[in-house]
């Protein structure tokens, strides 16, 4: 479990991400967060039991031009 206070959002919560880094490896583009939550510098998710989070940038946003 999290030792953290307040604890870190589990690897279930919608604010996963917000977890704190506890192994960070940016040449390589990883970090593992505290709740067992593998982040790639895509902003893709590998969860603790196997799922994955495709990368979820806002690029794909419109801009209107005025």
């Amino acid at each position: 479990m999290c030792p953290h206070e307040p604890a870190c959002p589990s690897a279930e919560a919608k604010d996963r991400e917000a977890a704190r880094t506890v192994a960070s490896h940016p040449e390589q583009g990883w970090s593992l967060l505290c709740n067992g939550v593998v982040l790639f510098e895509d902003t893709g998710e590998l969860l603790p039991d196997g799922g994955v989070i495709a990368p979820h940038r806002p690029t794909d946003m419109t801009v209107n031009a005025a």
